[in-house]
Protein backbone atom coordinates (compact mmCIF):
# COMPACT_ATOMS: atom_id res chain seq x y z
CA UNK A 1 0.00 0.00 0.00
CA UNK A 2 0.86 3.45 -0.88
CA UNK A 3 0.61 5.78 1.68
CA UNK A 4 1.59 9.70 1.88
CA UNK A 5 4.86 10.54 3.86
CA UNK A 6 2.77 13.04 6.12
CA UNK A 7 -0.48 10.90 6.80
CA UNK A 8 -0.84 7.56 9.08
CA UNK A 9 -3.56 6.20 7.05
CA UNK A 10 -5.15 6.12 3.78
CA UNK A 11 -8.45 7.73 5.16
CA UNK A 12 -6.05 10.95 6.93
CA UNK A 13 -4.98 10.99 3.00
CA UNK A 14 -8.72 11.63 2.09
CA UNK A 15 -9.09 14.14 4.57
CA UNK A 16 -6.12 16.84 3.32
CA UNK A 17 -7.30 20.29 4.03
CA UNK A 18 -10.51 20.05 5.56
CA UNK A 19 -9.11 20.88 9.00
CA UNK A 20 -7.87 23.99 7.39
CA UNK A 21 -11.14 25.14 5.04
CA UNK A 22 -13.15 24.84 8.80
CA UNK A 23 -10.63 26.83 10.66
CA UNK A 24 -11.09 29.58 8.15
CA UNK A 25 -15.11 29.17 7.70
CA UNK A 26 -14.52 30.01 11.85
CA UNK A 27 -12.85 32.91 11.60
CA UNK A 28 -14.66 34.35 9.23
CA UNK A 29 -17.60 33.36 11.70
CA UNK A 30 -15.16 35.30 14.37
CA UNK A 31 -14.56 38.14 12.23
CA UNK A 32 -18.21 38.95 11.51
CA UNK A 33 -19.01 38.64 14.93
CA UNK A 34 -16.30 41.19 16.16
CA UNK A 35 -17.27 43.56 12.94
CA UNK A 36 -21.11 43.27 14.38
CA UNK A 37 -20.04 44.52 18.02
CA UNK A 38 -17.90 47.33 16.79
CA UNK A 39 -21.07 48.84 15.14
CA UNK A 40 -23.61 48.01 18.08
CA UNK A 41 -21.42 50.01 20.75
CA UNK A 42 -20.51 52.99 18.21
CA UNK A 43 -24.07 53.52 17.54
CA UNK A 44 -24.44 53.12 21.24
CA UNK A 45 -21.87 55.81 21.73
CA UNK A 46 -23.85 57.91 19.18
CA UNK A 47 -26.61 57.88 21.03
CA UNK A 48 -25.67 58.63 23.84
CA UNK A 49 -23.93 61.31 22.53
CA UNK A 50 -27.23 62.56 21.81
CA UNK A 51 -29.11 62.51 24.57
CA UNK A 52 -25.83 64.14 26.73
CA UNK A 53 -26.17 67.12 24.39
CA UNK A 54 -29.87 67.20 24.92
CA UNK A 55 -29.72 67.01 28.70
CA UNK A 56 -27.21 69.82 28.65
CA UNK A 57 -28.65 71.90 25.69
CA UNK A 58 -32.17 71.63 27.71
CA UNK A 59 -30.00 72.95 31.16
CA UNK A 60 -28.93 75.88 29.28
CA UNK A 61 -31.62 77.26 28.20
CA UNK A 62 -32.95 76.89 31.68
CA UNK A 63 -29.88 78.71 32.79
CA UNK A 64 -30.43 81.55 30.51
CA UNK A 65 -34.08 81.93 30.76
CA UNK A 66 -33.72 81.87 34.63
CA UNK A 67 -31.14 85.27 33.86
CA UNK A 68 -34.00 86.94 31.41
CA UNK A 69 -36.36 86.78 33.30
CA UNK A 70 -35.20 87.71 36.40
CA UNK A 71 -34.97 91.25 34.93
CA UNK A 72 -38.52 92.65 33.88
CA UNK A 73 -37.39 94.29 31.46
CA UNK A 74 -37.64 90.83 29.13
CA UNK A 75 -41.27 92.12 29.00
CA UNK A 76 -40.38 95.39 26.64
CA UNK A 77 -36.97 94.91 25.64
CA UNK A 78 -36.53 91.38 23.33
CA UNK A 79 -33.72 89.64 25.50
CA UNK A 80 -30.18 89.68 24.03
CA UNK A 81 -28.17 86.38 22.94
CA UNK A 82 -26.39 84.71 25.91
CA UNK A 83 -23.20 82.46 26.00
CA UNK A 84 -23.57 79.75 28.57
CA UNK A 85 -20.77 77.71 30.04
CA UNK A 86 -22.30 74.79 31.10
CA UNK A 87 -19.80 72.39 32.58
CA UNK A 88 -17.38 75.34 34.12
CA UNK A 89 -14.21 74.59 32.19
CA UNK A 90 -14.20 78.27 31.60
CA UNK A 91 -15.21 77.75 27.82
CA UNK A 92 -18.51 78.96 26.81
CA UNK A 93 -20.44 75.65 25.60
CA UNK A 94 -23.52 77.03 23.95
CA UNK A 95 -25.19 80.20 22.43
CA UNK A 96 -29.03 80.66 23.50
CA UNK A 97 -31.17 82.86 21.75
CA UNK A 98 -34.19 84.39 22.21
CA UNK A 99 -36.40 83.77 18.67
CA UNK A 100 -38.91 84.63 18.34
CA UNK A 101 -39.21 87.26 21.27
CA UNK A 102 -40.95 87.28 24.60
CA UNK A 103 -44.45 87.26 24.15
CA UNK A 104 -47.31 88.04 26.06
CA UNK A 105 -50.27 84.95 25.29
CA UNK A 106 -52.76 86.32 27.97
CA UNK A 107 -53.17 88.98 31.26
CA UNK A 108 -55.54 89.04 34.34
CA UNK A 109 -56.20 92.07 36.71
CA UNK A 110 -54.21 91.24 39.70
CA UNK A 111 -57.03 91.01 43.28
CA UNK A 112 -56.23 92.16 46.38
CA UNK A 113 -56.62 88.69 48.16
CA UNK A 114 -54.03 87.29 45.63
CA UNK A 115 -50.75 86.79 47.56
CA UNK A 116 -47.15 88.60 46.88
CA UNK A 117 -49.05 91.76 44.88
CA UNK A 118 -47.27 94.22 45.92
CA UNK A 119 -49.59 96.97 47.33
CA UNK A 120 -48.79 99.88 44.44
CA UNK A 121 -50.42 97.66 42.17
CA UNK A 122 -53.85 99.05 43.86
CA UNK A 123 -54.87 102.91 43.41
CA UNK A 124 -58.33 104.91 43.93
CA UNK A 125 -59.29 103.65 40.33
CA UNK A 126 -58.55 99.56 40.94
CA UNK A 127 -55.73 97.22 39.64
CA UNK A 128 -53.23 98.63 38.28
CA UNK A 129 -50.99 95.43 37.57
CA UNK A 130 -51.88 92.50 35.55
CA UNK A 131 -51.01 88.98 35.62
CA UNK A 132 -48.87 88.29 32.32
CA UNK A 133 -48.38 84.79 30.95
CA UNK A 134 -45.45 85.16 28.76
CA UNK A 135 -44.19 82.59 25.68
CA UNK A 136 -40.36 82.46 26.06
CA UNK A 137 -39.10 80.51 23.31
CA UNK A 138 -34.98 79.79 23.73
CA UNK A 139 -33.18 78.33 20.95
CA UNK A 140 -29.82 76.33 21.63
CA UNK A 141 -26.62 75.81 19.28
CA UNK A 142 -23.53 74.13 19.81
CA UNK A 143 -20.84 76.67 19.31
CA UNK A 144 -17.93 73.25 19.85
CA UNK A 145 -19.19 73.22 15.21
CA UNK A 146 -21.57 70.22 15.88
CA UNK A 147 -24.26 72.37 14.16
CA UNK A 148 -26.57 70.61 16.85
CA UNK A 149 -29.23 72.53 18.26
CA UNK A 150 -32.11 72.22 20.77
CA UNK A 151 -35.44 74.85 20.99
CA UNK A 152 -37.32 74.96 24.42
CA UNK A 153 -40.51 76.60 25.36
CA UNK A 154 -40.98 78.07 28.94
CA UNK A 155 -44.19 79.98 30.40
CA UNK A 156 -43.62 82.28 32.71
CA UNK A 157 -46.64 84.01 34.86
CA UNK A 158 -45.60 87.61 35.92
CA UNK A 159 -47.10 90.73 37.40
CA UNK A 160 -46.60 93.71 34.88
CA UNK A 161 -47.44 97.08 35.26
CA UNK A 162 -50.41 99.47 33.34
CA UNK A 163 -48.39 100.39 30.89
CA UNK A 164 -46.59 97.18 29.59
CA UNK A 165 -49.83 95.24 29.80
CA UNK A 166 -51.31 98.12 27.37
CA UNK A 167 -48.34 97.92 25.55
CA UNK A 168 -47.58 94.50 25.27
CA UNK A 169 -50.77 92.45 25.91
CA UNK A 170 -53.21 94.60 24.26
CA UNK A 171 -54.97 95.30 27.55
Amino acid sequence: MNMHPFTSSPAAARQHGSTLLIALIMLVLLTLIAISAINASSSSIQVVGNAQFREEANAAAQQAIETTISNSNFQTIAPVPQNIDINGDGNDDYTVTFTPAPSCVSYTPVAATDPGVPTTCFGSIGALCFWTVWDITAVVTDINGSGATSTVHQGVRTIAGLNTALAQCGV
